[in-house]
């Protein structure tokens, strides 16, 4: 028997997300790869990079569940994070400051202004440089960082997808960033694995720019960097101590798009 999955639409600096209140249980096939793949394909459903539960959780305002774009529950996804905490204060859970459980650990995260969301994000304990100069590591979703020129010009789906499914990626995947230095900070692009494309904005990409970055030129002590996507203008702060990177923050537009109904005809 179909029935309709109430849902609303959010998007954080063009990082697109179907959003779902599941408090009650009401999405009904949380394991179901297919129907949260086809609820995002942006021809035959809503259209998104990616499905968000809202969820109960113990001890914390709430809980976020993400699935990426391919159907499959994935790690920590920034924007997302940012953009449920915009939701959860649509719903009229929140106030301006909250407290939420992700598959990374405690989230805490306030709203400055309605549609700008600043989320807290797990310590970055280690930054991995390659043979070939670029930087591996995880900031709730594990990440890959090259430094380019000319990053307009860049093939970035095409390169993106070498990284992502060479040898040393191809079992667990991983995302990719291009990152070119501005007067003003930076600019990024993503290849981001699940949505196994180029998105306009990846929040745990942007993070992991910014911290390579600093690793990379940490005479300058830039500990507070403006960021430049395709998709909007994010920014992260962080502090240095030793090797670690604690008080990591992700800032930038959590913004509700629209809402609706989504007819599930899965067979019961």
């Amino acid at each position: 028997m179909a029935i309709n999955i109430p849902f609303h639409k959010y998007q954080g600096a063009g990082n697109d997300f179907v959003m779902v209140d599941n408090r009650a249980g009401i999405f009904p096939y949380a394991a179901d790869v297919a129907l949260i793949a086809r609820l995002c394909h942006r021809r035959f459903g809503i259209g998104a990079d990616g499905l968000i539960l809202l969820e109960n959780a113990p001890g914390f305002d709430f809980r976020m569940v993400y699935f990426n774009a391919d159907g499959r529950e994935s790690s920590m996804c920034g924007n997302g994070g940012r953009c449920i905490v915009a939701f959860a204060k649509h719903l009229g859970l929140i106030g301006d400051h909250c407290r939420f459980i992700a598959i990374d650990g405690p989230h805490e995260a306030r709203m400055a202004t309605p549609d700008w969301v600043e989320l807290k994000m797990t310590d970055v304990v280690k930054v991995t440089p390659t043979s070939t100069g670029d930087y591996i590591l995880n900031t709730g979703s594990p990440h890959y960082v090259q430094f380019v020129d000319q990053l307009d010009a860049l093939p970035v789906a095409e390169l993106g997808r070498k990284i992502r499914y060479s040898e040393t990626f191809r079992e667990e995947g991983i995302n990719v960033n291009f990152v070119e230095p501005t007067e003003k900070g930076i600019a990024v692009a993503t290849y981001e694995r699940g949505v196994e494309d180029e998105t306009l904005s990846c929040g745990t990409g942007v993070t992991a720019a910014a911290i390579a970055l600093y690793v990379k030129n940490p005479e300058t002590k830039n500990t507070a960097v403006s960021i430049a996507t395709k998709g909007g203008q994010l920014q992260v702060r962080f502090k240095p101590v030793g090797d670690r990177f604690e008080e990591v923050w992700l800032c930038g537009p959590a913004v509700r798009v629209f809402e609706g109904m989504f007819p599930d005809t899965s067979p019961a």
